[in-house]
């Protein structure tokens, strides 16, 4: 059942120590690359995030298997009915890994799910052979797949500017390929930090690979014995970022975190700079401290790091800075469309974000802040988080369901309270 919050912060200070969960991105990665290890790549520090738990339980061979009707219902087949919920990366990363498993099975989703585009990656996937259809409508989940198939060739195009997880998908599974597999990378690469961070994770597990111009190739080899390592999460370390942003006075230390991190959105450090907030890594993680600084920047290009997008965009809002912003194509087919999300949410306190093409400006000139404002979330863990550092700044505010956060940072109200933040059930 879905509850709603108050949040509340009596001073404007945040100081305190808050150990971060695994990263999602990396953890989900590295659970795919133990599977088709076969047990060889043993992983450690697996995120709590709902997503990953959900992608550790589907690949854990406990899960059951469900008897139904094939499309033909003229005989039953032993399938997998798979349900991942609102888990987009376990969505594509599972598309692909299940094309070579010795099974079929049916992958859906959340309704929302259902609405969100997989025709590219299953179109990459038929190309090279997979055996792959959809249950409902042509594009998107539900999708049957039947494991096990003859590749036919071992070169594909992709295009780039769509989202990184279909192109991690395809890498994660190439060395596993009888012919291994080239991508040829059509145009200018979104997110490219999330496809190196696959790149390195696969090179740490021993899949080497060849990365020349806009292609990317991956023979066929086997992975060694080894343990991955998964850092704790930039991506929830960068609300911690926005609180010490919005906050008066800041002194946090998130332990863990390394200044070579794997994850794109380690950025947050270069992003912050502007907003008077220094990084420095010591004492086995890193300190973050809010010095005097006047917020000079006006654009950021958001992407390298979709992610932070939302954090970012808030705590301009929050402080009346009309930046603008680029890099935001990917947002709209999030969880939820994430610009829509924002531009409804943000009127609520009188900013605007105006979108004129590919560029997105935020107005402050009506800005005002209200004793309580009630944020809704749209399914959309990052619309709760993003939008929580704004109790620094507004005396109450409320959230509905507040506990869409179980998706990446189960613990994060919690991690609020350890640094003075105050939460009531809202009735």
């Amino acid at each position: 059942m879905k509850q709603d919050i108050i949040l509340t912060k009596r001073d404007k200070s945040a100081r305190g120590t808050i150990q971060l969960t695994g990263s999602k991105s990396e953890c989900n990665r590295a659970l795919i690359i133990g599977a088709l290890s076969k047990g060889t790549v043993k992983v450690e520090n697996i995120s709590d995030a709902a997503d990953t738990v959900t992608l550790f339980e589907v690949l854990s061979p406990k899960s059951e298997v469900e008897s139904q009707k094939s499309d033909s219902g003229l005989k039953t087949q032993d399938l997998r009915l798979i349900n991942i919920g609102p888990a987009g990366t376990a969505m594509r990363f599972l598309t692909s890994y299940f094309t070579l498993q010795d099974e079929e099975v049916v992958l859906t989703g959340s309704e929302r799910m259902k609405q969100r585009p997989i025709g590219i990656l299953v179109d990459a996937l038929r190309g090279i052979g997979a055996n792959i259809s959809y249950d409902e409508n042509e594009g998107f989940p539900p999708l049957r797949i039947k494991g096990g198939f003859e590749q036919q060739k071992n070169i594909i195009s992709i295009k780039g500017d769509i989202s990184s997880q279909y192109i991690t998908a395809l890498l994660l599974i190439a060395s596993q390929l009888p012919q291994g597999l080239t991508l040829q990378i059509e145009g200018e690469l979104t997110s490219r930090p999330y496809v190196e961070m696959t790149l390195a994770m696969l090179d740490h597990a021993g899949i080497q690979h060849q990365w020349e111009g806009n292609n990317i190739h991956i023979a066929k080899q086997d992975f060694k014995e080894i343990s991955l390592y998964v850092e704790p999460d930039w991506s929830a370390a960068s609300y911690w970022y926005a609180i010490a942003a919005l906050a008066d006075e800041a002194e946090l230390f998130l332990p863990g975190l390394t200044a070579y991190s794997l994850q794109g959105d380690s950025v947050i450090t270069e992003i912050m700079a502007n907003f008077g907030i220094t990084s420095q890594f010591k004492d086995g993680g890193v300190h973050l401290k809010k010095e005097p600084k006047l917020l000079e920047r006006k654009i950021f290009d958001m992407k390298s790091c979709p992610d932070l997008a939302q954090t970012v965009i808030v705590a301009c809002a929050a402080l009346g800075h009309e930046a603008t912003f680029t890099g935001l194509e990917t947002l709209k087919i999030k969880e939820t469309d994430r610009v829509k999300a924002l531009q409804n949410e943000l009127a609520k306190i009188g900013v605007k974000l105006i979108e004129k093409g590919q560029v997105y400006k935020l107005d402050c000139s009506e800005k005002h802040i209200a004793e309580k404002v009630y944020i809704n979330t749209y399914d959309d863990h990052r619309m709760a988080m993003a939008f929580a550092p704004l109790a620094l700044v507004v005396p109450e505010v409320e959230f509905e369901d507040y506990m869409v956060v179980e998706k990446s940072y189960p613990a994060f109200w919690e991690d609020l309270k350890k640094v003075g933040f105050s939460t009531i059930d809202s009735k």
